[in-house]
């Protein structure tokens, strides 16, 4: 199985509503051992370059296994993050010697 960073991105005017965080739960939940690393929140924002497109800002990052690129997405389905307008960016995690 590979390793994916799954990247959460919200239009810059997002704001969490009270149901967020069990929004979240339940999906990481149904991840199961797919779930290598949960990550955490991003509680602030910068970017040089083009990143992610005008109008969006990255809330938070997770590490999942999947068999490839498509399983992958298909796990990104469900994600809480698209029903509020905002995306998740999929990247394969190259593995370093040593690390």
């Amino acid at each position: 199985m590979a390793k994916y960073v799954f990247s959460f991105r919200v239009p810059s005017d997002y704001k969490p509503h009270a149901g967020t965080t069990a929004e979240w739960q339940a999906w990481f939940g149904g991840l199961g051992s797919a779930l290598v690393d949960v990550g955490n929140a991003v509680t602030g924002y910068a970017s040089l370059g083009e990143v992610g497109g005008s109008g969006s800002r990255m809330v938070a990052y997770s590490v999942v296994s999947a068999e490839d690129l498509d399983c992958a997405l298909a796990l990104a389905k469900d994600c809480p993050v698209l029903r509020v307008g905002g995306g998740v960016e999929i990247g394969p995690v190259m593995e370093v010697a040593g690390s």
